[in-house]
């Protein structure tokens, strides 16, 4: 038994290896509970969740207040512009304050320095709902719906084909490393993941003997593929360098030529949303190799096992 209680989750490399794997465990009895007649398990009776979003959400806001009713908690929907951090009132000083109401803050936003700060501030557990740096939680939902599909984790071959430097690999990078899995990341130059993240993976990889590549060419990375992985190509803050972006990832387009080159049972995935015939083609994301649709669900599972470990 992992004690995450009271924890702040703001980044994958908060967890050891089997911090990381007791939360999927429990995600995965969560969901076996609730499709046996479950809706509601009260583990968090009581319990009030923050949920601060300066960035607009659909999968990450949902799930997570569905998961605080399925938990028997509540969740309140800030806005950050609704809030006085939209008038300027300083993150240390709402931290402090949102401690004195609630038992967790959830909050998505631009700058990853903004969650570390409101972390150091709130004397409750703060939880990384997306930044412009990574996005535990939804790397977490991606390893339970690689594990139900693939019926293990360590050894597969995961590729992610696209923009290197995307949050959401980051948080797949960390998590894959820790559970064994090999990565190969195909991406231009100029789009390479972070280095302090690249430096984290690599410290566990040589734990745990995971592989990790970075790629140019797309065709090579994804040969005998398990896991195919993409995201948008522009994200959040980044409009402005939207046709340079689009020109520079046009040869990374998942597609049915490129998927060939995989197994034949490999799985597509897609955080969601997704900007189709852009980064991936809709032949491709309603194939019957994507598992899109279950590795959405699998959000709000992962998000009950997160909230009620820590909360």
């Amino acid at each position: 038994m992992y004690t995450l209680r009271g924890r702040d989750l703001i980044s994958i490399s908060d967890l050891t290896s089997e911090e990381l794997r007791f939360i999927i465990n429990t995600a995965q009895q969560l969901k076996q509970r609730f499709y046996a007649g479950e809706k509601v398990i009260p583990l968090l009776r009581g319990k009030v969740l923050a949920m601060i979003f300066q960035k607009p959400s659909t999968r990450t806001r949902v799930s997570l207040e569905v998961a605080m009713l399925q938990l028997g908690g509540y969740a309140l929907n800030l806005p950050w512009s609704e809030l006085q951090l939209g008038r300027g009132e300083p993150i240390r000083d709402t931290a402090r304050v949102l401690s004195r109401y609630v038992d967790g803050i959830a909050a998505r936003v631009y700058r990853h320095k903004d969650l570390i700060e409101m972390a150091e501030y709130s004397d409750k557990p703060v939880i990384n709902a997306l930044s412009d740096l990574e996005h535990p939680l939804q790397a977490i939902g991606d390893m339970l719906t690689i594990l139900e599909k693939k019926g293990k984790l360590q050894g597969l071959k995961l590729v992610f084909i696209g923009d290197g430097s995307d949050n959401v690999l980051h948080s797949l990078l960390l998590a894959s490393v820790k559970l064994g899995m090999n990565i190969y990341i195909a991406t231009p130059k100029g789009y390479d993941p972070n280095p302090e993240i690249m430096k984290l993976a690599e410290e566990d990889a040589k734990r745990t003997g995971s592989i990790i590549e970075i790629i140019r060419d797309p065709r090579e990375a994804i040969k005998d593929a398990d896991v195919v992985y993409t995201d948008v190509w522009v994200s959040m803050g980044q409009e402005a360098e939207r046709e340079k972006r689009i020109r520079d990832l046009a040869p990374y387009q998942v597609n049915a030529d490129l998927v060939k080159l995989a197994k034949k049972d490999y799985i597509f995935m897609h955080c969601l949303p997704a900007r189709r015939e852009e980064e991936v083609t809709d032949e491709v994301i309603e194939s019957k190799n994507s598992v899109v649709w279950d590795q959405a669900e699998n959000r709000l599972h992962a998000q009950k096992a997160v909230l009620a470990l820590i909360l």
